[in-house]
């Protein structure tokens, strides 16, 4: 039973059923105007002719479920078929009332509902709505890299590097804004159209940097690349923004092509094994879970490269580490598991800035470089297991 706009009564008759092929139809029988009174009787002739006008064999009825109204439940057992009370109604009214007892006390209730035999208990917290985010995408027509996406990178002592990359973005993007953390000894000015530079406190870090710099992103995605990178004609920005707009992905890697043709994706699967009071254990695999339907080169995974562009708010939501000054990666997609719906694009390439330099070649600020970079402290080790197996509860890991 349910009323119209303007409080006409009506009668539904919906039949569920399971077919030849063992699949779970539902068809609506018949919608009645029902101005009679709604007694009992009533209603289980209603029922009763909405059936027959259907062919449907009363004995071969399995189950019958309504609200809890009085009128139409007494209306089905007379009619002797078997009911159940919806769950749906059900749940409604238990969640009504804890709502109603509970909401002035705290910003959650408990709902418990059952049979004899089953007992369930649910958890409703209250909380407003979440407000939605509008972004400022451009002209309509093609995508407009400038007005979607932000580049971001953290820089420290390789400013013939960066300065590589900014040339090279500018070839393909000229007017999108690039965003720098610089957290090196001796800053020095990098300047430019559509070029934003924070310096930073010496040798804050890694992750810091990187937050820093998402901090500073305005638009609807940010682009995430290292300081060493060299746009190509390969570097595609629009299959990125085509992806995400197009699927429920928050993030996306491409591959980082070497000077030596090889690229790599860093495509990986994680999962976490439950193993009691004493932790979890963290399972790292080569490899992905499936190809993405309409996008052949690109698949879901867990983890992915050092160049991939996501959801500016999902970016920020998870956040990076601060205390991971030097080396720090899978840690933010452990940190993701669950809230970041990640893709990998094998036709998406970046390249990467030769690393093969003979010794007695390298310019004094590349070995100054290296050194801070390369060396740790005494305390690192410690530093990173606290990281990353007490605070995630992580006893071990295995990986390939």
């Amino acid at each position: 039973m349910w009323s119209s706009i303007n409080m006409s009564p009506y009668m539904s008759i919906t039949a569920h059923y399971v077919s030849k092929d063992w699949t779970l139809k539902s068809k609506c029988l018949e919608t009645a105007f029902a101005p009679e009174s709604h007694t009992a009787a009533v209603l289980a002739e209603a029922l009763q002719d909405g059936s027959q006008a259907w062919g449907v064999e009363e004995e071969k009825v399995t189950c019958v479920t309504t609200d809890n109204g009085a009128n139409i439940v007494a209306a089905v057992r007379d009619l002797k078929w078997p009911w159940i009370s919806g769950f749906r109604h059900n749940l409604n009214l238990a969640v009504n009332n804890a709502l109603s007892i509970e909401k002035a006390q705290t910003d959650r209730a408990f709902v418990q509902f059952g049979t004899e035999e089953h007992q369930s208990v649910f958890t409703i917290k209250v909380r407003h709505g979440t407000v939605p985010k509008l972004y400022n995408s451009g002209s309509l027509g093609d995508y407009n890299i400038s007005a979607l996406v932000t580049i971001a990178s953290k820089t420290f002592m390789r400013y013939d590097k960066l300065q590589d990359l900014i040339d090279s973005i500018r070839q393909y993007y000229p007017t999108v804004t690039i965003v720098i953390a610089d957290d090196s000894e001796h800053p020095k000015p990098v300047t430019g159209p559509h070029i934003e530079h924070y310096i930073m406190p010496f040798g804050k870090g890694w992750f810091a940097g990187r937050n820093l710099a998402v901090s500073q992103v305005s638009t609807k995605y940010v682009l995430w690349v290292d300081d060493d990178f060299i746009f190509t004609a390969s570097t595609k920005l629009e299959k990125m923004v085509d992806i995400l707009e197009k699927t429920t992905l928050d993030l996306v890697g491409g591959g980082v092509r070497e000077v030596t043709g090889y690229t790599a994706t860093y495509r990986h699967t994680i999962s976490v094994e439950e193993g009691g009071t004493e932790g979890d254990c963290l399972h790292v695999r080569q490899g992905h879970h499936h190809i993405i339907k309409g996008f052949p080169n690109c698949v879901v995974a867990d983890a992915v490269i050092n160049f991939f562009m996501g959801r500016t708010d999902k970016v920020r939501q998870v956040g990076f580490n601060p205390r991971l000054a030097r080396r720090g990666h899978l840690e933010f997609f452990i940190d993701g598991l669950g809230s970041l719906h990640i893709g990998s694009c094998s036709d998406v390439i970046v390249g990467h800035a030769s690393k093969i330099r003979l010794p007695w070649s390298k310019t004094e600020a590349e070995k100054a470089y290296e050194q801070f970079r390369y060396s740790s402290p005494n305390d690192n080790g410690k530093l990173y297991n606290e990281i990353f197996y007490f605070n995630n509860r992580f006893k071990c890991m295995t990986s390939n």
